[in-house]
């Protein structure tokens, strides 16, 4: 099993990558995607779960990821997390993921934890113009999870810019490669997916990396 890592700021286009990427592998491909191990607040009433600061590494259940990408590596199922991002609520199932080829996972601190960095057979980090990632996440928290303006604003200046700068930008140092422009560069699909489907994949860290592991 070969296990990629995606990290960069929310909106740089992490889960388009993974997305586009696992459809041009030939073998089959989980998708994991780090907000679905977001710490559940069942307890918490509404008022309190939305002011929560989702976007802090302590946010995330890092410890149950990492037992989750060892059953996976090691040949076993584990069953799919998810998470309600309307009414900030995990909403599990008992549905099985088996385990696959390649494993992608994603996430804005998927390279925090040094026990999931050490799962991670190569990372690559996402380079994105904040003001790029601020538009693609105002339009996807309007569209997609129903939130008004005023509220992304409001958590962007408290807890998305700040979190970006004291952690989120430093990841770059624990790339593989480092991706510019986004999810949808085809050249790095390209690159990777003739990588892994030759069966070439552990040259990675080698064989792409090109002046300051750049693509």
């Amino acid at each position: 099993m070969l296990t990629i890592g995606i990290c960069g700021a929310s909106g740089s286009g992490k889960s388009t990558l993974a997305r586009v990427l696992s459809e041009a592998i030939d073998g089959r491909c989980i998708l994991l995607a780090q907000d679905s191990y977001y710490k559940n607040h069942a307890d918490l009433p509404f008022s309190e779960r939305e002011r929560i600061n989702y976007d802090e590494p302590e946010a995330f259940e890092h410890d149950l990821l990492i037992s989750d990408l060892k059953k996976l590596i090691s040949g076993h199922p584990i069953t799919r997390k998810a998470y309600d991002y309307t009414n900030h609520l995990r909403c599990d199932s008992n549905e099985l993921i088996q385990p696959a080829d390649v494993v992608i996972l994603e996430g804005i601190h998927a390279f925090y934890d040094a026990g999931v960095r050490d799962l991670l057979d190569f990372k690559i980090f996402i380079r994105v113009d904040p003001d790029i990632c601020l538009l693609r996440r105002v339009k996807r928290d309007i569209v997609k999870r129903g939130r008004r303006i005023e509220g992304i604003a409001q958590q962007y200046l408290a807890t998305v810019k700040p979190m970006y700068e004291r952690y989120i930008r430093n990841y770059i140092d624990y790339a593989d490669i480092i991706v510019a422009g986004g999810g949808k560069n085809q050249r790095i699909v390209d690159i990777l997916a003739t990588y892994i489907n030759s069966g070439r994949a552990k040259e990675f860290p080698s064989g792409l990396r090109g002046e300051g592991g750049k693509l």
